[in-house]
């Protein structure tokens, strides 16, 4: 019998993919916040412009890369999708039109190449981003997403699971940024200058906007209207709320007073944590995930002044450990209420799904920094990546896009020290 169309599942993807695709404006004004004055619009721009770059690779190659028949081992699509060649509006993909499910995944890999962008803020050439981005999606994003979520992809035949992206969007831009951030080394002042975010309200209204746009991230992974997709959206709703929590409390203890930035960063880590596990843990489970991704995530950020690397908006702290925590808490937390067949280790399932966990972490990880050092050395080497000291000491806003986001003008390095 044909696939045919479920009009319910139709509506609420499109509303859903929809919500996603406001993710990466929602994500270009928590960054723009995290920023100094100097540099907002680059920021906000580094956002808006993956948009139409990964819109025009996915469509070209992307998709097809990701989502197409596999082209042998599991390892990469097949070509037959090439410019989104034998999809048309009678294409059915499960109970959705393929070319919904197309639009759905694009917003997905949109969101996955902006995230990145956080890590080498005030000090990346415009020009290099334009370059990375395409290159970093045909090369980094698709050959994950088709191991990950692919027909036949060798990830998912190991057992590794991933509901919406810890593996995929999560731990692939949190390792691609740590790699772009060794490229381009730190920004003049880092670990010396106070470097504060310059609009904390700009950082919460980026944060609950991401987080509107995180129920269609997770719940529309579903791919239907049905009970599975309601239970996600309740489980992101708790992880959300108690990676707050979770890291508001850090705050009080170690330093005597919650912080708004503290808020909306605890917000986002639960989130993040439970993106790969929202399908598969209960309403108890995720409010482990969440709690563990606050706590944990509070003290991941300050790696970076301890290890030397200058990751600008803790895109490593935030994506990379929270998707790697709420990867491996499937190990542990995984029940078949869920899954339909598959238990953690707390439910009686034994350790071989934390193995197979820790495999998908490792491998994901290894190959984003991988190429995403590679690609970042070869745009360096050939038009170069960082903006000049001159540039970037005066501000990048004015430097590359001869514009200031604030009347007063460039608000560019102080005197003020790191700690005071």
């Amino acid at each position: 019998m044909p696939a045919t169309i479920d009009p319910a599942a139709t509506a609420w993807l499109l509303a859903a993919t929809a919500m996603v695709l406001l993710m990466t404006p929602a994500l270009a004004v928590f960054y723009g916040g995290m920023v100094r004055s100097s540099g907002v619009l680059n920021m906000l721009m580094m956002s808006f412009i993956a948009i139409p770059l990964v819109t025009v690779v996915w469509l070209i190659a992307g998709y097809t890369l990701a989502f197409g028949d596999d082209a042998g081992a599991g390892l990469i699509g097949g070509f037959e999708h090439l410019g989104l060649a034998g999809i048309n509006p009678e294409s059915v993909r499960g109970s959705v039109p393929e070319l919904l499910f197309v639009t759905f995944q694009l917003t997905f890999a949109v969101l996955t190449a902006a995230l990145v962008s956080g890590a080498i803020a005030d000090r990346a050439k415009f020009s290099g981003w334009m370059l990375f981005v395409p290159l970093w999606t045909l090369a980094v994003y698709a050959p994950i997403a088709h191991w990950v979520w692919g027909p036949d992809g060798w990830l998912s035949a190991f057992g590794a699971l991933d509901y919406a992206g810890g593996l995929v969007v999560e731990i692939a831009s949190g390792a691609s940024a740590l790699a772009l951030a060794l490229v381009l080394g730190p920004r003049i002042g880092f670990n010396v200058e106070a470097m504060r975010p310059h609009s904390l309200p700009l950082v919460l209204l980026g944060a609950g906007l991401l987080w509107f746009g995180w129920f269609g991230f997770n719940s529309g992974s579903a791919l239907g209207a049905n009970g599975t997709a309601a239970a996600v959206f309740l489980n992101t709703l708790v992880a959300g709320s108690l990676g707050m929590l979770g890291w508001l409390l850090v705050e009080q203890v170690r330093d005597g007073r919650p912080t708004t930035f503290g808020a909306a960063s605890g917000a986002v880590a639960g989130l993040v944590a439970i993106t790969p596990s929202c399908g598969v843990v209960n309403t108890v489970g995720a409010v482990v995930v969440g709690l563990a991704a606050g706590v944990v995530c509070s003290f991941a950020v300050g790696w970076k002044h301890k290890a030397g690397y200058d990751d600008s908006l803790d895109v490593v702290g935030v994506h990379f450990v929270g998707g790697v925590i709420g990867t491996l808490l499937i190990g542990l937390l995984a029940t078949h209420v869920m899954t339909g067949g598959v238990d953690g280790l707390f439910y009686g399932g034994g350790l071989a799904q934390l193995g197979k966990q820790i495999v998908g972490v490792l491998v994901v990880a290894a190959w984003a920094f991988g190429m995403s050092f590679g690609l970042g050395k070869l745009i360096d080497k050939v038009i170069g990546f960082r903006i000049s000291p001159e540039d970037e000491t005066s501000g990048i806003d004015f430097a590359l896009h001869a514009e200031t986001a604030y009347p007063e003008g460039v608000q560019a390095h102080g005197q003020r020290r790191f700690g005071h």
